[in-house]
């Protein structure tokens, strides 16, 4: 009799020239590429898109890449700022990551953003682009948000079934048991670092089928610390980044109100030298 392995369709990489010449990615803090410095990118940032870009680009000569992603947007934000300008710069790729900042909310309600996400996906895939999308992260290995996994795994559940509706690409970072660690992570404990945009990049590139040479990350190991430095952490932690995150809710403030767009035209991608993090060490 045959077993369940017998009907898995083993992966085989696609070696030819990726098929698309333009790509739009747009959304929040995820894309613009928050946690992952850059001096030499145009918002100082580089993140996962970025690194994406950067390979896509060497396989094909005439390739052009925009970045709409701007810190703090929530979904409908991204939908009325993001989505218009996206097709009018004709796009034959298009990454769409958003609603993380509505779900993280008290009382959000996963099934009302998702609404508003299949109605971006609609309009997005309108025109014959290639369309991802993306789930978010399993957040049982962090204490901050272990108590939104739920909302987390309902939202994800509608993401893959809009998906599934408009032949979407799904980036799935729920699966992605890389970066369920906090050394993948910045110092604010919510975005990635810049290793945690390097898996996140080969993820991507993963669910695209393109072949790279992207290498996994081996991350610092873990400080020792005591229980009062420990805390001393995590007092600095909530000075730093959460007070002023429940101060910005109480003002209706944003992190991205003064924030544009770092690559708002689709522009031929250039890498002035190679980096340092992009020779990694093989992890164990």
């Amino acid at each position: 009799m045959p077993t369940r392995d017998d009907h898995v369709t083993p992966y085989v990489p696609n070696l030819q020239p990726h098929p698309w010449r333009r790509w739009v990615a747009i959304g929040d803090s995820f894309t613009e590429g928050v946690g992952d410095p850059d001096p030499t990118a145009p918002n100082g940032l580089r993140g996962w898109a970025d690194r994406v870009a950067e390979v896509l680009s060497q396989q094909v000569d005439d390739f052009a890449y925009a970045n709409l992603a701007i810190r703090g947007r929530l979904i409908g934000q991204i939908v009325d700022e993001q989505v218009e300008p996206a097709l009018a710069l004709k796009p034959d790729l298009v990454t769409f990551s958003a609603g993380g900042n509505d779900v993280i909310r008290p009382g959000a309600d996963p099934d009302a953003v998702s609404q508003l996400f299949e109605d971006a996906v609609v309009r997005l895939s309108s025109e014959g682009a290639t369309v991802v999308v993306f789930t978010g992260i399993d957040t049982n290995f962090t204490p901050v948000f272990r108590g939104i996994r739920g909302r987390v795994a309902i939202y994800n559940e509608n993401i893959r079934a809009i998906a599934d509706r408009y032949d979407c690409i799904v980036a799935d970072q729920w699966a992605l048991k890389e970066v369920q660690d906090m050394r993948f992570f910045d110092d604010d404990r919510l975005h990635y670092n810049a290793l945690g945009h390097h898996e996140v990049a080969r993820m991507v590139l993963r669910a695209l089928n393109v072949p790279n040479d992207l290498q996994p990350m081996q991350p610092d190991p873990i400080p020792t610390r005591t229980w009062r430095e420990a805390r001393t952490v995590d007092f600095v932690w909530a000075r730093e980044y959460l007070v002023p995150w429940v101060l910005r809710r109480l003002r209706h403030q944003s992190s991205g109100d003064t924030v544009s767009a770092k690559r708002p035209e689709a522009l031929p991608v250039i890498t002035l030298a190679p980096r340092a993090e992009d020779d990694p060490s093989p992890k164990a």
